[in-house]
This record gives C-alpha cells, sequence and structure tokens, in this order.
C-alpha cells in the first residue's frame, strides 16, 4: 500500500487520560483503509501503560511493527513518527495530511497549539494544519476546565478547529466501555467523513 501523505489522516495521541479513544480510533481508520501517520507523546506512552495492558518500546520503528500487528494493517498504511522528527510530511504545508486528530488532546498540547509553539512534531503537525487551513480536531479530555482551557479552545474554535470533548452519551444505553469509547470514536469518525457503523444516529432504529 502506497502512503499518499497528503491523502492521509494524522493521528496524535498526547498525554491525557483516555488512550483507549486514540487506540481505538487508530484501529477504527486501519479497518477503514484510511493510511496514517502516527504520533504519540512521551507522556502518552506513560498512560498507555497505565491505562492498558499494551507495553510499548520507545523507537517509532517498533511501535509501527507493534501497532501495525496489532490491528491489521496493510505494508505502508501506518506510519510511525518520533517527537523530532522534522523531515516527516506531517512538519510541512507543502505534503500535509488531508486532516489531522489529537485523540486524547491534553490541555498542555491544547495550549502549545493555540500559542504556535511548535517545540515538538505533534505540536508543528497542528501549527501546519491551522495554517494551511484543513481540518484539525482536538479531542480534549480534562476536567473541571480552567478559564485558560476555555480561552485556548475558544481561540482555536474561532481559527477553524473542531473541539469534541471526550464527552460521550448516554443514550444508547451503553453496558461497558466499549460503548462509551465507541461514542465518541463515531462522531470522530463522522467528522473526517469516513462510513461507520460503530453507532446508529440519532432515529434511526
Amino acid at each position: 500500500m502506497v502512503n499518499n501523505s497528503n491523502q492521509s489522516i494524522s493521528l496524535a495521541i498526547t498525554g491525557a487520560s483516555g488512550v483507549l479513544y486514540g487506540l481505538r480510533l487508530l484501529e477504527c481508520l486501519i479497518q477503514a483503509g484510511e493510511p496514517v501517520l502516527l504520533m504519540i507523546s512521551q507522556a502518552a506512552q506513560v498512560v498507555i501503560a497505565t491505562e492498558t495492558d499494551l507495553k510499548l518500546t520507545s523507537r517509532p520503528a517498533e511501535i509501527q511493527q507493534q501497532l501495525g500487528a496489532r490491528y491489521g494493517a496493510k505494508e505502508g498504511q501506518l506510519q510511525v513518527f518520533g517527537k523530532t522528527q522534522w523531515m516527516a510530511s506531517v512538519a510541512s504545508g507543502s505534503n500535509a495530511p488531508r486532516a489531522m486528530v489529537v485523540c486524547p488532546c491534553s490541555t498542555g498540547t491544547l495550549s502549545a497549539i493555540a500559542t504556535g509553539a511548535s517545540n515538538n512534531l505533534i505540536e508543528r503537525a497542528a501549527d501546519v494544519m491551522l495554517k494551511e487551513q484543513k481540518k484539525l480536531i482536538l479531542v480534549v479530555r480534562e476536567m473541571p476546565l480552567s478559564a485558560i482551557h476555555l480561552e485556548n479552545m475558544l481561540k482555536l474554535s474561532r481559527l477553524g478547529c473542531v473541539i469534541m470533548p471526550a464527552s460521550p452519551g448516554f443514550y444508547h444505553r451503553p453496558t461497558e466501555i466499549n460503548g462509551l469509547i465507541d461514542f465518541v470514536v463515531a462522531r470522530i469518525l463522522d467528522q473526517l467523513h469516513i462510513q461507520q457503523k460503530l453507532m446508529p444516529r440519532w432515529s434511526d432504529s
């Protein structure tokens, strides 16, 4: 499978609680046949080890192999980048992906994106999406929210970002945690215009 970066989905998993949202989204994107450019922050690796049984290595190439095998990625479908891989396609507007999702998005990452910090590849990739006016979805996971968090979200929303707090609904009467995760992931897939059957739509039987 040839991965054309400008047709890819960029996914960043950062160090907020709720990494299961990001991992499930990754699984669904791969199952949908989407090329994925993946970045996982160091803090997210700590959270993954805390919240799941998944033990990732620290090397991007090995993470790519681990997750590719775990989710059945085709050859070339999944690329994983480290925080200082500045030559990655996501770091340049000339080959930016069609959309980027930060899931979950820590409030530290939210702040860095709002100020254009670009201190690592995740922040730079998000900055590229803003300057190229492409879709950037931030799945913020924090509670409660301070005025700083809210101001950063308002600023980014005005710049065209889609702010999607990890706030699952309950009208589908979930009985297990996977039902809550899939609710949020389904809404993200809708925003990406990727067909999903995780959740029925409102009023559908």
